[in-house]
């Protein structure tokens, strides 16, 4: 259930992370580029640690 949840809240977690803003600055990026690269980024990894929850799942 850790897992799950921890997958789950790195979707959509924009301007309140401080990685967005770390990341931002250091490849100087506009806002509007960076918006959309983390968006992309973000739903993957949660995606893909659904899809590993759902897979331990199965085996366990």
């Amino acid at each position: 259930m850790v897992l799950a949840i921890g997958s789950g809240s790195l979707v959509l977690s924009h301007v309140n992370d401080g990685g967005f803003w770390l990341f931002k600055e250091y490849f100087n990026l506009s806002l509007r580029d960076k918006l959309a690269t983390w968006t992309v980024m973000e739903t993957i990894i949660g995606v893909v640690g659904l899809g590993g929850v759902l897979l331990l799942n199965i085996i366990i």
